[in-house]
């Protein structure tokens, strides 16, 4: 589609966001990112972002027509369908479908993640913390002695994960969690993906001074356990 702009609307934290930038930089598509604050949405983004957020894609065709997508995993399928270059889901429909599923899980994942961060007391702290593990034990079992989800090659499914495992990149450094302890194969994963470019392009440079400044301003209960 080489007449085809496209325009990713993002916030600086987000990992949902991430998925889509790490698809756009896997299909090697150009693209322009639109920064948009979300403790104070502007105008023109209520118009266009029908849950109030983000990632959008705007998808500007050489007739000027503009059309907006929303949601995360809506966006990664269409750049997987209209970009070509690396293919990020596998040509089996039933291999596709169960990607798609682990898809799913990542989401529950950061759903987990979300009150783990923002906890501001020992036991929801915990209750999220055992949650992240076991769930985290669970993809133990799916991973096999490979760099990738499906093995050599980088998929969707990757690319929902880095970003899971990009907040624990700075955790790591104001506390140990445990949320791995044990999960070798989750671990080299984990490593893997933070040595690819595309995953860590997908985030500014102050990304770890902002993830801080955000959990200093939710009184998060992990600051006051490394404290």
């Amino acid at each position: 589609m080489p007449d085809t702009k496209l325009v990713l609307v993002s916030h600086h934290l987000c990992p949902y966001v991430q998925r889509a930038a790490i698809t756009l930089a896997e299909k090697g598509a150009p693209f322009e990112i639109r920064y948009v604050d979300l403790s104070a949405k502007p105008d023109w983004f209520l118009a266009i972002s029908p849950l109030g957020k983000v990632p959008l894609l705007i998808v500007r065709q050489n007739d000027g027509v503009e059309t907006v997508l929303f949601e995360s995993a809506v966006i990664c399928e269409y750049l997987e369908e209209t970009q070509p270059g690396l293919r990020l889901h596998p040509a089996d429909p039933l291999a596709r479908a169960r990607h798609r599923g682990w898809m799913e899980f990542g989401s529950s994942i950061l759903s987990d993640l979300w009150g783990f961060e923002t906890a501001k007391d020992e036991e929801t702290y915990e209750a999220k913390r055992k949650a992240l593990a076991d769930k985290f034990a669970r993809v133990e079992t799916e991973l096999k002695d490979a760099p990738f989800f499906a093995g050599a090659a980088f998929s969707l499914v990757d690319a929902v994960f880095a970003p899971i495992f990009r907040y624990f990149d700075v955790f790591d450094t104001i506390t140990p969690t445990g949320v791995f302890d044990g999960l070798r194969r989750v671990a080299a994963w984990r490593a893997e993906l933070a040595l690819r470019q595309s995953v860590r392009d997908a985030v500014t440079h102050d990304y770890a001074d902002r993830l801080k400044v955000f959990l200093v301003n939710h009184d998060a209960w992990l600051l006051k356990r490394a404290a």
